[in-house]
């Protein structure tokens, strides 16, 4: 940070604090998955891979690792009801096994980025997965009024309960917020009494969050301009709730790459990940992280 200016790290400070911690984040390698559109995202459950793009339709494909290969497992799920694009800009998807499952929509109004709007979905995962489309799997619809600019849904735990968390992308005013996951799946507005928990103020760019349950850490997966460049800032969840702003553990900026960085999860263990761009080439991305 020496470079940064007496004003800028003024508004730093007001942004996030930073705690003692080292996390040391490499890229090992990147390969290109087609048939996704610009890939938004990635969920991992138990072994099974689910990557989230927006192609002619928002649409979620199934994959798994077989020694150091990703396979396609021939499973695609349209995100549309009777043939309509529903959710065409999937931005997270909140999966936990045992609560209700959400996947977040975030739709540009204008085209200069000022105005948008962001919709949660709760969903009968299990029946999407069935049935291939939200036919029939469509529970609540959820308009997330209490954000600034868009959605990006993941499961969290704090004091032993499960939240859904979410946070804004833009470049001012950026939140992490908390909703109780039971209040949300029934709400017709995130603005709606007791559905917001908790928030915390963040730094901008975020595209999407990745829980890491056993160190009680949230990455923020971000860019560092609009729309570009790599940033992953794992942040103390518990002491970001408990100060307002974020608590940075640590920030890794030195992935030189210079697309649009749009998802990570690691998985199956706290050390080998995958993170995806909106690129049309090397989109997957194989990382290794170090404690």
């Amino acid at each position: 940070m020496k470079n940064l200016t007496a004003t800028a790290l003024v508004a730093i400070s007001t942004l996030c604090a930073f705690v003692s911690g080292s996390v040391d984040q490499k890229l090992d390698r990147a390969i290109t998955i087609d048939s996704l559109g610009a890939c938004q995202g990635i969920s991992y459950q138990n072994g099974r891979i689910f990557l989230y793009g927006d192609r002619e339709v928002g649409m979620i494909r199934e994959f798994k690792m077989e020694n150091d290969s990703l396979v396609y497992q021939h499973k695609e799920y349209k995100l549309t009801q009777n043939g309509q694009d529903v959710i065409n800009h999937p931005t997270g998807i909140a999966y936990n096994g045992k609560g209700p499952t959400f996947i977040g929509n975030s739709i540009r109004l204008n085209a200069e980025g000022t105005k948008w709007k962001a919709v949660i979905y709760n969903i009968n995962w299990e029946g999407l997965q069935k049935n291939g489309t939200l036919d029939g799997n469509l529970i609540n619809t959820i308009d997330d009024d209490a954000c600034i600019q868009g959605t990006r849904p993941e499961y969290v735990k704090y004091n032993n309960k499960w939240y859904v968390a979410t946070a804004d992308y833009g470049d001012h005013g950026n939140e992490v917020r908390l909703y109780d996951p039971e209040k949300l799946a029934k709400a017709k507005n995130t603005s709606e009494p007791g559905v917001l928990y908790k928030k915390f103020t963040c730094t901008p760019w975020v595209q999407n969050l990745h829980w890491i349950a056993d160190k009680g850490q949230l990455v923020l997966i971000q860019n560092k301009i609009e729309g570009r460049q790599w940033r992953f800032t794992y942040v103390d969840l518990k002491k970001s709730i408990e100060t307002g702003k974020q608590v940075v553990v640590s920030q890794i900026d030195g992935i030189d790459r210079g697309d649009e960085l749009e998802g990570f999860s690691f998985i199956g263990n706290n050390t080998k990940g995958i993170a995806v761009t909106s690129s049309r080439k090397n989109n997957v991305n194989f990382t290794t992280t170090a404690w």
